[in-house]
């Protein structure tokens, strides 16, 4: 059984109105799920994706008002990559960026796509990568009430990359627990570092890889607004999520066990560098408790926080989105 690729990147901000305003206005992603952190529900947890919130185009934000600087360094995600169509949309987004103050670098080469790599508000660090046709995970459905078109929208999630400082570990995690494979490698864009390595799984392509960036010559992350919480892998459906419940399990790797998130099932996990893994199930998905049409659009809570919702709702502070 192979792992279908990216599921979601889930990332920490500050400032869950100013994140809203880029994630939607900006990069022109819809808002399909607003909720609280299941682990702590006096924070939000907001989910961004495609037009109807497809597994592999999400992006989530945790918010915790008042978080501190990130401060680079291994056993971290430290990038995120989005797919758009083709590199006519990278130029696209270059000027876009231009026009909106938005930091970010050139056009360039990573593992032979064309990519952009750029900040946030937060400095979180993203990068657009072109699809330019290639084969693999498919993309996802562009969100149609933005003032992005179709043409130069956001479709999915591209690569993440990993910095530790002993790789041998996570790839071992990667090739010989999670059924990942070594396709390739590429140099490091940051100076006269090792080479990253890519893995891929499932059908492969931008969707479903994860690359492994070696730094010993850092420091240890110390997380804070900006950074990324954890990578989650997809799991096409429950059947085969109790095999990975079983197989990880079995690993020895200290886990969550299973996880009942209402929108999906998941597992937790740390690899030897410390970055935290999730695997999550494709299914039911975030059209389980609101119709399509109307994602995001009201506090979403799943059944068993749903007799608390006055609670819940009173020790929030007030977030207010313009969400249509």
């Amino acid at each position: 059984m192979k792992l279908l690729g990216l599921h979601h990147v889930s990332i920490l901000t500050g400032k869950a109105e100013r994140n809203f305003q880029f994630y939607t206005k900006i990069l022109g992603l819809r808002l399909v799920k607003k909720t609280v952190n299941q682990d702590n529900t006096e924070s939000y947890h907001l989910f961004y994706g495609d037009a109807k919130g497809s597994p592999g185009t999400e992006i989530t934000f945790f918010d915790i008002p008042g978080l501190g600087h990130t401060y680079p360094g291994v056993g971290s995600i430290s990038s995120t990559s989005l797919r758009v169509k083709d590199t006519n949309a990278l130029h696209y987004w270059e000027e876009r960026f231009k026009r909106f103050g938005i930091q970010h670098g050139k056009i360039e080469k990573r593992n032979h796509r064309d990519s952009l790599a750029f900040q946030d508000f937060e400095g979180t660090k993203l990068i657009l990568v072109a699809d330019n046709g290639e084969a693999g995970v498919r993309p996802g459905i562009p969100w149609d009430k933005s003032d992005v078109s179709a043409e130069n929208a956001i479709i999915g999630l591209g690569p993440v990359t990993l910095t530790v400082a002993v790789p041998d570990k996570t790839v071992k995690v990667l090739t010989e627990v999670m059924g990942f494979n070594q396709v390739g490698t590429y140099p490091s864009l940051e100076g006269d570092f090792p080479a990253i390595q890519v893995f891929e799984t499932g059908e492969g392509g931008s969707g479903a890889e994860v690359h492994i960036e070696p730094r010993p010559d850092l420091p240890r992350e110390r997380a804070g607004r900006g950074s990324v919480h954890h990578v989650a892998f997809r799991v096409p459906n429950e059947e085969e999520y109790e095999y990975w419940v079983q197989r990880i399990a079995a690993s020895g790797l200290i886990n969550s066990g299973k996880v009942e998130r209402y929108y999906f099932k998941a597992l937790y996990f740390r690899e030897p560098n410390h970055i935290l893994f999730e695997l999550s199930t494709d299914t039911p998905g975030f059209d389980v408790d609101e119709p399509v049409e109307t994602l995001g659009e009201r506090l979403a809570l799943p059944p068993f926080l749903e007799s608390r919702r006055a609670d819940i709702e009173a020790k929030l502070r007030p977030l207010d989105l313009d969400s249509k």
